[in-house]
């Protein structure tokens, strides 16, 4: 006879709890750093939240936080990175869902390909941390860049050591914190209006080339997100 105390109740218990514990809709205003991103939440937790970026190096390219904004890896709690990489392992299965299945759903997947079957093994990922602003960080808030690489489509070009996607996260196109003020500021701008300067105009902000999205695409983008979490969701409760 199993009793309450033994392992595997609690083995079940927990896992149920964790299962439960996950949202794909935000009960509240969620901030990342000092930007508050609610609308481009698509997962929360106990600890941890998942949400689209302003300006993706790749299609699918989404950041997961803690939602306290620790500024480094080493402040989070045993529980907290529990649970936070327990997230980048439910998000990288979504992706994989999304982008590596030959589904209609799935603009961006090779439906010729035998192997895209909608599992993670049907691609891969970059998973990266900048932990400081030394390593790149922009916005002093921990968070993990997770980057599915679609074969035949986004996968890097050719085997053996380096890949792009590092540089491009050091330089102006990876700089998410800058991203993110811009948009603050032109927020700012739209309620201020231009700055007052005898002779001319307040100089608009440069963009890069990899323009930002619209808080509309973002938002479209986090729900489609949201749905397929909640499909994957229901599929787990009928197995």
């Amino acid at each position: 006879m199993l009793r309450k105390g033994g392992s595997i109740f609690n083995l079940i218990f927990t896992s149920v709890t964790q299962k439960r514990s996950m949202s794909s809709r935000p009960s509240g205003p969620i901030h990342f750093g000092p930007f508050e991103v609610t609308s481009q939440v698509f997962l929360t937790t106990s600890h941890s939240f998942a949400l689209v970026n302003l300006k993706p190096l790749l299609p699918g390219h989404v950041l997961v936080c803690p939602r306290k904004p620790y500024r480094r890896l080493t402040e989070l709690s045993a529980p907290e990175l529990t649970d936070l990489f327990q997230a980048v392992q439910r998000v990288e299965r979504m992706l994989a869902r999304h982008y590596f299945s030959p589904s209609p759903s799935n603009q961006n997947g090779d439906s010729h390909d035998a192997l895209a079957d909608g599992s993670p093994e049907a691609g891969s990922f970059n998973i990266a941390i900048q932990d400081g602003a030394e390593a790149g960080q922009t916005v002093s808030h921990v968070h993990v860049h997770v980057i599915p690489r679609i074969r035949g489509s986004t996968a890097k070009e050719a085997p053996g050591p380096g890949d792009q996607i590092y540089e491009s996260m050091a330089a102006e196109e990876g700089n998410v914190g800058g991203a993110l003020w811009d948009r603050e500021m032109k927020k700012l701008q739209r309620q201020l209006g231009d700055r007052p300067e005898p002779g001319g105009s307040f100089p608009s902000i440069e963009d890069s080339e990899r323009h930002p999205r619209s808080a509309e695409e973002m938002e479209a983008e986090a729900k489609m997100f949201r749905d397929v979490l909640e499909e994957m969701g229901e599929t787990e409760k009928g197995a």
